[in-house]
C-alpha cells in the first residue's frame, strides 16, 4: 500500500481511535484509509439498514446494505489493518427514515430520508458505538470540512462543488462536531478515486449509491402506495377554481410537479401542481407562475453555533440539495425561522429542508413550511389543458 501525505485538514492521530461509518463505497473507505495514514487507530462500522434486494436491477442502481457491500467494507479493512463491526440496525431505520418517509408523503409533504438517517440514526449511533468501543472520535466520508480552529466549531462546504454534501449536515451541533472527522471533504472526487488506488482498495472505481437507498428502482409511488394505511383522496382544483378531476391520494403529488397530473392533454398551458392540502385533500395546479414564493417559514431550526440570532441576518439559503443558493434574509423566531429571498423562487417545497450559508460556512436550517389557502384560488385567465 502507497504512501501518501497526510493533508493538514485532517488533524493527526497520535493513536486516537475513530470509528468510521463505512457502506462499502470509495467515500466512507478512503476516509478510514486517510484516517489510518494520519495516525488513527480505525474501527469501521457497517451498520444493516434495510433488507436490500438481491436481483439485477438493485445491482445496477447501487443500493447501499447489500452483501457485496458488507464484504467490500470488510475487505477495506483487512487492507488498512483495522477492525471491523457489522451490525443490523433494520428496526431503527424502519422507525425513523422508512415510516417517516411514508407518513412524510401521506400528509401531501416531499420528504428528505437522508437527512432523517443523519439526523435521527446515523450520528447519534456513531457516537454511542464510540462511547462503547472507547473512541475519542467518529468519522464519516461526507464531502464537507470542519474547522476545528475556530469557537465554537464551523462546519464548512467541501472543495468538490460537484459533491459538497454540507447540505445534509446542517442538523450537527457543537457535541457532535467536536468529535466528528470528514477526511474526504478536502478533496476532489476524482482524488479521492486515485487515493483509493494507489491505496490498493478494489472500491476505487466503485459506482456511487444513489440518493434514496431503500427504493432502488426510483419509483417512490410504488414504495408508498401499499405502506400508506389511510389515503387522502381529493380534487385536482385548476387556476380558475374548478375542478379537473378527483384523485385517490395526495401522496402521488409534490409541489412543482408537471407529469402524471392525468389531465387530457390538448393546447392550454401547462399546469403544474402549486399546493397541497392535507386536510381537504385539495391538490391546487397553476401556470409555472404560482410556483414562485418570495418567502417561507422554517421549522426544527438548529443553529450550528448553539446561539439563535437575535436579530435578522444576511445569508445565502438553498431549498433543495440540488438547488442554488440565494440571497435572503433570514429572522429567527423561536425554534423556527422565516426566510425573505431577494428574489423569488420556484417549487419552495413543504418536507424539504431550507439550509443556509455565510460564503462557504453553514450556518444552520430548518425544515420548510408553507402556510395552505383557506379559499379557494382567485380567477387566472390560463387555458386548461
Amino acid at each position: 500500500m502507497n504512501s501518501i501525505q497526510t493533508p493538514p485538514y485532517i488533524p493527526a492521530g497520535n493513536g486516537q481511535r475513530v470509528v468510521v461509518a463505512m457502506s462499502g463505497g470509495v467515500d466512507s473507505s478512503v476516509a478510514a484509509l486517510l484516517l489510518q495514514q494520519a495516525g488513527y487507530e480505525v474501527i469501521g462500522v457497517t451498520m444493516r439498514l434495510f433488507n436490500a434486494p438481491t436481483n439485477e436491477a438493485a445491482r445496477l442502481n447501487r443500493s447501499c446494505c447489500s452483501l457485496e457491500d458488507v464484504a467490500d467494507a470488510r475487505a477495506v479493512c483487512r487492507v488498512i489493518g483495522a477492525r471491523h463491526h457489522f451490525l443490523n440496525f433494520e428496526r431503527e431505520f424502519k422507525k425513523h427514515v422508512i415510516d417517516y418517509f411514508v407518513d412524510e408523503y401521506s400528509k401531501g409533504r416531499t420528504p428528505y430520508p437522508c437527512l432523517a438517517c443523519n439526523d435521527r440514526l446515523k450520528f447519534d449511533f456513531l457516537l454511542e458505538r464510540a462511547a462503547v468501543l472507547d473512541a475519542e472520535m467518529i468519522a464519516t466520508g461526507h464531502y464537507a470540512q470542519i474547522d476545528t480552529a475556530a469557537h465554537p466549531h464551523q462546519l464548512l462546504r467541501g472543495v468538490d462543488p460537484g459533491k459538497d454534501q454540507s447540505y445534509v449536515l446542517y442538523t450537527l451541533g457543537q457535541n457532535q462536531l467536536n468529535k466528528l472527522l470528514l477526511p474526504v471533504g478536502g478533496y476532489q472526487k476524482s482524488e479521492i478515486r486515485q487515493i483509493a488506488r494507489d491505496g490498493g482498495l478494489a472500491v476505487a472505481d466503485k459506482p456511487d449509491s444513489q440518493d434514496i437507498c431503500f427504493i432502488p428502482d426510483g419509483d417512490y409511488r410504488d414504495f408508498v402506495m401499499p405502506r400508506i394505511e389511510e389515503p387522502r383522496p381529493g380534487k385536482l382544483v385548476g387556476p380558475d377554481g374548478e375542478t379537473l378531476r378527483e384523485h385517490d391520494g395526495i401522496h402521488n403529488f409534490t409541489i412543482g410537479q408537471r407529469k402524471g397530473l392525468g389531465l387530457p392533454g390538448g393546447g392550454g398551458k401547462p399546469l403544474f401542481v402549486s399546493e397541497i392540502d392535507a386536510e381537504s385533500g385539495t391538490v391546487w395546479l397553476g401556470p409555472a407562475a404560482a410556483l414562485l414564493r418570495s418567502e417561507l417559514i422554517a421549522s426544527k431550526v438548529n443553529w450550528i453555533d448553539g446561539a439563535t440570532p437575535d436579530s435578522p441576518i444576511r445569508g445565502l439559503a438553498r431549498i433543495r440539495y440540488k438547488a442554488p443558493d440565494v440571497p435572503a434574509t433570514i429572522t429567527s423566531t423561536g425554534s423556527g425561522a422565516t426566510v425573505v429571498f431577494d428574489e423569488p423562487q420556484r417549487a419552495v417545497t413543504p418536507g424539504q429542508a431550507v439550509v443556509f450559508f455565510d460564503g462557504d460556512r453553514v450556518l444552520g436550517g430548518g425544515t420548510i413550511e408553507l402556510p395552505v389557502r383557506n379559499a379557494q384560488p382567485e380567477p387566472a385567465s390560463v387555458a386548461i389543458a
